[in-house]
């Protein structure tokens, strides 16, 4: 399956004077729902569309009690979920507290296997897309 691509002309934002330069971005072709994962699910297993769309949101809800409890997610060779944060700045250590944090963030690290089968995409040019 191919994993399509655009080129984009940049400036660089810490040297507006500078030359811009191209950069390959890639294109979402399409934004797929929790609706259609399940029914992928439901089409190569022996769940039905109900119970992919019931194991995909008891994920979502497992997922976040734990990472809420200060846990990392391991996925076996998928991956693993864990939270960080943003923070302002304190000159002491006994200056930082809570109100520092900025916000939690979300990120998935992927696993090895994950990564190799990533890296096996073949990359096309956008505008040879064919409608």
């Amino acid at each position: 399956m191919p994993v399509f691509y655009n080129k984009v002309e940049r400036g660089n934002p810490m040297n507006p004077s500078a030359a811009k330069k191209w950069y390959a971005i890639l294109k979402t072709i399409n934004q797929v729902g929790e609706k259609e994962v399940a029914a992928q699910i439901s089409d190569e297993t022996t769940l039905n569309h109900k119970e992919a769309e019931m194991a995909l949101s008891q994920f979502e809800k497992i997922l976040v009690r734990l990472l809420l409890d200060g846990h990392s997610v391991q996925l076996g060779d998928w991956g693993s979920f864990h939270l960080t944060c943003n923070s302002n700045p304190s000159v002491t250590k006994d200056d930082v507290n809570a109100n520092n944090i900025q916000n939690l963030n979300i990120r998935f690290t992927p696993g090895k296997e994950l990564k190799a089968a990533i890296q096996k995409a073949t990359l096309i040019y956008s505008e040879t897309m064919v409608s």
